[in-house]
């Protein structure tokens, strides 16, 4: 297998180590610029700056230097959906509907750092809509469409968009979701919103439109529109990731370096060339979809293919006969995904010619050893000297861009471990006053220099992000904690905060916290994470129930407070279980202690209990 691989990571970090502004410099020239760089970064932290005199779109690099050249006719994305639906689409015909529908949005008045919320399914439409914004310099926010309608109205709200582009259908397991009905309630109240651009799928669907409805069709009509160029630290998009306390915050990425950085480690890390096909399972709603669906993939000039629906859906074999069909070469994918192929076990795969990948790389939450064992054996090809393809575990978080911490191929596995600090990457595990801690001992996961993938800011609240870099003083804290081995591999042993992971996804306990309480029945809750086999975590949460209701719950009171949160937040926020208590666990402050719940659950011994009330 190493035969086939075309990377070799070492140089690059010793490169990197030496001078890492001439490395990111010199991996910067891999990309089309209207005035190329040659600053590499500006740092007075917090703030920082990469590549601050270059000008580009990054729609340059990822449409435009391949249609113009024999690349137009080759695949950009292969898009299929769990209805049979299928689409080809060139790197020509991309561009030309990037360009169109950029000019429907200039023609509704959208322009450079105007602000456009993007609530779409997985489909073409929806890569076509975020390309479109980045061409105009406009700045876009995907909001991931499993989500309810108090998730996307806040996040139309601190954006601040003016435009708000959704579709009125998206499809999960079989089941329509009325898209357009969560945004229509969404913006029903927020009159800074002056236009809903709805692409309807289902043309004979009757409804109500809102009066700010513009047709999807209408964009199409107003001529092409050239990439505008900005500055390379001008935002590209905003992206809203949960915190453990407060509102989600707004992620900054700009064209310039989260462009070189996202596209370096496709093709150092994961092994892609233009040419290749690149399965992305994520969705453009989260960090990976944006990075690894979307720009990396087009700006390397692969073919990426994505998917609507559920791997599973409609059986267990239609992820395989895609690979297989298409000639996969790189998997990208969750650890929930092979937790539940391993679940159904190996006999969904007979029959699928899988000896087309390369690489199967997972990320977005924790690769246990049996998941990894599994994929390995089952998907790459065995245990041994030989296989055709191996599985590499890897780090990074939607504040990073990009990965930070990797297996590479060429490397040894250690599985449990998610591997070293990549090129161009100074991490750390260190103690509460930023010293370095010994191999073995369990902290805090810093970078204590910035690379170019890394957010500029957070929307709206320039406090919250100067806390990432000010709270350690050894650099960027993380929010992991983790630990080191003897061959400098680290393990991620998670969060230090109260941010939960299901499925790979992020989602904040005050968030979930605050739905709940939003229910007429539930006076105060906390919310826990719990080991879940298949999702990684699955939520529980804890309530007090307000006065009067307490004989509602054997009559359907924890289907209606679960049903709650599904519509505020959507069904990844659900929890699993709710439990109806008398009082929750706080300190003498009125902090809610979660370890003790967590302890509970799982039956461990709860630890301090000195600031306990009472």
């Amino acid at each position: 297998m190493l035969r086939r691989l075309r990377s070799d990571p070492d140089a690059d970090i010793e490169a990197a180590r030496r001078d890492p502004d001439a490395f990111w410099l010199a991996q910067a020239r891999a990309f089309e610029w209207t005035k190329t760089p040659t600053t590499g970064l500006t740092w007075a932290r917090p703030h920082m700056q990469w590549f601050a005199d270059g000008e580009t779109n990054i729609t340059l690099s990822a449409l435009d230097r391949h249609a113009r050249g024999e690349a137009r006719t080759r695949a950009a994305l292969i898009w299929l959906s769990e209805t049979e639906e299928a689409q080809v689409i060139t790197y020509g015909m991309l561009h030309e509907r990037v360009e169109r529908a950029a000019a429907g949005l200039r023609a509704l008045g959208v322009t450079a750092g105007d602000r456009v919320v993007i609530y779409m399914p997985l489909t073409p439409e929806g890569v076509v809509a975020m390309l479109a914004c980045a061409r105009l310099g406009a700045v876009h926010s995907v909001v991931y469409a499993g989500l309810g309608v108090g998730a996307l109205r806040d996040r139309i709200t601190d954006a601040g968009a003016r435009v708000v582009i959704t579709a009125d259908v998206g499809y999960r397991r079989g089941k329509l979701v009325d898209l357009y009905a969560i945004a229509s309630e969404a913006i029903a109240e927020l009159g800074g919103v002056e236009h809903l651009v709805l692409w309807e799928r289902i043309k004979t669907y009757q409804r109500e439109h809102d009066a700010r409805t513009v047709p999807w069709e209408s964009l199409f009509t107003h001529g092409r529109a050239g990439a505008v160029p900005v500055n390379a630290e001008h935002p590209l998009y905003v992206l809203y990731t949960s915190g453990s306390t407060g509102k989600p915050k707004g992620v900054i990425h700009t064209h310039g370096g989260y462009m070189v950085a996202s596209t370096y480690h496709l093709g150092q890390l994961f092994d892609v060339r233009a040419g290749d096909v690149f399965f992305c399972t994520s969705d453009i709603g989260w960090i990976v979809g944006h990075s690894y669906i979307v720009y990396a993939p087009l700006a390397a000039g692969a073919t990426v293919l994505f998917r609507e629906g559920a791997p599973d859906f409609p059986d267990p074999g239609v992820f395989w006969r895609a690979v297989e069909r298409y000639g996969v070469n790189v998997l990208f994918t969750a650890p929930t995904a092979l937790r539940l192929f391993m679940k159904l076990g190996p006999d969904v795969l007979k029959g699928h010619d899988l000896s087309s990948l390369r690489v199967i790389a997972c990320a977005g939450e924790a690769l246990n050893p049996e998941a990894w064992r599994w994929a390995q054996q089952h998907l790459a090809g065995g245990l041994e000297e030989g296989a055709h393809a191996v599985v590499i575990d890897h780090w990074w978080q939607t504040e990073l861009g990009a990965p930070i911490l990797g297996t590479h191929p060429r490397w040894p596995a250690r599985p449990g471990f998610v591997g070293r600090p990549l090129a161009g990457v100074d991490a750390d595990v260190v103690d509460e006053q930023g010293h370095s801690l010994p191999d073995g001992v369990q902290g805090h996961l810093v970078l204590r220099r910035p690379t170019p993938g890394m957010m500029r800011g957070i929307h709206g609240n320039s406090d919250r992000y100067a806390q990432v870099w000010t709270e350690n003083p050894a650099g960027y804290l993380s929010g992991d904690l983790a630990v080191r081995d003897e061959h400098g591999y680290i393990s991620i042993l998670g969060r230090a905060d109260d941010v939960l992971n299901v499925a790979g996804h992020r989602i904040g306990s005050a968030d979930v916290e605050d739905a709940l309480v939003s229910h007429p029945a539930v006076a105060e809750a906390a919310v826990i994470g719990i080991p879940d086999d298949l999702k990684g975590e699955s939520i529980v949460a804890h309530v007090i129930l307000r006065r009067g209701y307490e004989d509602q719950v054997g009559r359907g009171l924890r289907a209606s407070i679960s049903e709650h949160v599904r519509r505020e937040l959507g069904p990844i926020a659900t929890p699993g279980e709710i439990r109806v208590v008398t009082a929750l666990p706080k300190t003498r402050s009125g902090k809610i202690m979660r370890r003790v719940l967590r302890a509970q659950a799982l039956g461990q011994d709860p630890g301090d209990l000195t600031t306990l009330e009472g």
